[in-house]
């Protein structure tokens, strides 16, 4: 059996695997979705298949991300991201090079509901939430600048709006002001690794942009 995407680790409480750009997380009557396929998949192996959806990428973005097998699971794992128990690491490649070469980004981001957007505010706004980033510029490739993201609070299209914030856009990401392209269905944003570590959980995956750029 071809799977339309790659496993990374699964167990018996678990499956994590690597979104493919395009692809929305969660079922949907406009776009093809993860949920879908893996309820798909497990329901080969058991009766009724249970598919949880712990967190989200942007349709967009690729990269690791994480669904429970079971309704016991799906709690636990929903309560170590409420209580900011998880680290998210990301790499990213910037159209512009950032200001430093490590740094800390602060914005409040207010949800534009209406075009679908982030609106990153440099300052404290009152319909805004605080939102947190940690990056590390690593260096410089032919078409742009990668850079390390340590994703501190969990934001809409947070870190497409703050980059864009500082005249940094990611490449392919039209909405948020690059004019380089990347690919029809993607951004150059990758969740490469993901930790929880009251559930030991450790997870890595090499983003597909490190032999194309």
């Amino acid at each position: 059996m071809t799977l339309p995407f790659q496993i990374i680790e699964e167990t018996d409480d678990w499956i994590a695997v690597v979104k493919p750009y395009g692809l929305v997380v969660e079922q949907s009557p406009y776009y093809p979705s993860l949920e879908q396929q893996l309820l798909h998949y497990i329901s080969e192996k058991k009766k009724k298949p249970f598919v949880g959806v712990v967190h989200r990428l942007d349709r967009l973005v690729g990269g690791v991300i994480l669904f429970a097998k079971k309704k016991s699971v799906l709690k636990q794992l929903n309560e170590s991201f409420q209580n900011r128990r998880v680290r998210k690491f990301y790499k990213a490649i910037l159209e512009n090079k950032p200001p430093k070469e490590k740094g800390t980004l602060t914005h409040w981001i207010e949800k534009d509901q209406k075009n679908k957007k982030a609106i990153a505010h440099p300052k404290n706004h009152q319909n805004g939430k605080q939102s947190i980033l940690k990056y590390t510029f690593e260096k410089e490739l032919e078409k742009g600048y990668l850079i390390d993201i340590q994703l501190v609070t969990g934001r809409f299209h947070q870190i497409r709006a703050q980059f864009s914030a500082i005249s940094c856009p990611i490449i392919g990401d039209e909405k948020y002001g690059s004019k380089v392209p990347f690919q029809e269905s993607g951004i150059a944003l990758f969740s490469y690794k993901l930790e929880i570590e009251d559930h030991q959980i450790n997870l890595q995956a090499e983003p597909p942009f490190y032999s194309s750029f």
